[in-house]
């Protein structure tokens, strides 16, 4: 046989790219793993930014402890207004002795100046919608919990005690 008679291999067809119906499934599958994963992070970095709160909260209940040893009250006078040595109802940094981030923190003397009760409410991050209670007698309660008012005798995580 001459080269003009040999017959020419067929060559293989590559593929060119994807296909409309694949792009859509691709793009359906992505969906629905984002429905299910977004929710669930958000709640995760919600879990995280709340342990803020509990953490101060039992921090200054300490420094409130300490106070009444030398002072023996929660407050300066029984007629004061504020916990403590603090200058305002809403607590610094620097007298709860923690970093603020996602919460603000306020403290209300009672039973003049023989008891407390400090709140911490989320102001930032996925803090918003929460709210924390802690009192002299150490009983803990949630207000607020994902922006929803709640009684509930125990501070809420996953949203049951």
């Amino acid at each position: 046989m001459t080269a003009c008679n040999t017959p020419h291999p067929t060559l293989p067809r590559t593929h060119q790219g994807f296909t409309l119906i694949e792009v859509m499934i691709t793009v359906a599958i992505i969906g629905i793993l984002a429905a299910v994963a977004y929710p669930s992070y958000t709640d995760y970095i919600r879990k995280s930014h709340i342990q803020e709160a509990f953490s101060n909260l039992s921090t200054y209940r300490a420094r409130l402890e300490q106070y009444y040893q030398d002072n023996r009250a929660f407050a300066a006078s029984a007629t004061a207004t504020t916990c403590g040595g603090a200058a305002d109802t809403t607590l610094t940094a620097a007298e709860l002795g923690a970093e603020i981030e996602y919460f603000t923190y306020t403290c209300t003397p009672s039973d003049s100046g023989q008891g407390y009760l400090i709140t911490a409410t989320g102001s930032s991050g996925a803090a918003p919608g929460n709210t924390y209670t802690l009192d002299h007698t150490g009983a803990r309660a949630t207000t607020s919990f994902k922006g929803t008012s709640v009684t509930a005798a125990c501070w809420l995580i996953n949203g049951s005690c």
